[in-house]
């Protein structure tokens, strides 16, 4: 089943300004990748791979490194004089196909949602946000979207905690955890499944958050389900954050790396 992937690449990412002073959040490395190369990964390894990535802030910066990707991810070999370019060992990644939409610098989520309306061509459609990733399965999410026949469905997930926990036995630490996640409650955590119909609920206004009255709109007319993901999902908002990722990636057993 061939359904697009509409990727929310348009954040100014404010509260890691040390990191997107130069390019959008989206493009903050974790292991040498841009996080959105990883939120990709996820997707095409259930076989998703035709995406959308909603540009703002920087958008540029995302253009330039897919325009590059396959020469920067490869040998080759180059005739001075004609540009030929003979590509060896190409990437792995050769079958993405990617739509680079600008939907505006100053734009919030719903309105960058309803400015690539044009471009999908199928019933369904997925979304995410390009800061998050998880060991999510795109497969079993797309499966429960098609049975309960709503408009949407969004993955629930744990959020992590702000601080460290500590697991205490007779004064004594017995387990400290730098970042849990909390196992109270659930939040949005991204990954979408929508029918188109899910764009009449948006406005191409700037000030239209899907978060508000859209998402909640949905809620109210009871076409909004949820897909509970208790296993592991880690957003990007903060250097914290990053540096947690980074050594996640460093261990050789990252969790959201579910592709070979």
């Amino acid at each position: 089943m061939k359904i697009k992937v509409v990727i929310l690449c348009g954040g100014r990412g404010t509260r890691m300004e040390e990191e997107t002073e130069v390019r959008p959040k989206p493009m903050v490395e974790i292991g040498g990748r841009p996080i959105l190369w990883h939120i990709m990964k996820i997707y095409s390894h259930f076989g998703f791979d035709d995406f959308i990535l909603c540009l703002g802030y920087k958008g540029k910066v995302i253009k330039e490194y897919f325009l590059n990707y396959e020469a920067m991810n490869s040998d080759f070999t180059l005739q001075l004089g004609t540009n030929k370019i003979r590509l060896y060992n190409k990437s792995s990644e050769k079958n993405w196909k990617i739509t680079f939409a600008d939907t505006g610098e100053n734009a919030q989520t719903g309105a960058r949602v309803k400015r690539i309306e044009k471009y999908i061509d199928g019933d369904l459609f997925m979304l995410t946000y390009g800061d998050g990733v998880a060991n999510i399965n795109i497969r079993e999410l797309l499966k429960f979207h098609t049975k309960h026949k709503k408009i949407g469905t969004v993955t629930g997930v744990h959020p992590s905690s702000r601080f460290g926990e500590l697991v205490i036995k007779d004064s004594q630490v017995v387990e400290f955890g730098e970042k849990p996640q909390v196992k109270g409650g659930f939040i949005n955590g991204g990954f979408f499944v929508f029918n188109r119909k899910f764009f009449d609920y948006l406005s191409e206004a700037d000030n239209c958050y899907m978060e508000k009255e859209p998402l909640e709109n949905l809620a109210r007319d009871g076409q909004l389900k949820v897909f509970l993901h208790e296993d592991f999902w880690q957003c990007m908002d903060t250097r914290r954050e990053l540096d947690i990722l980074n050594r996640l990636w460093a261990s050789g057993s990252p969790p959201w790396k579910v592709w070979r």
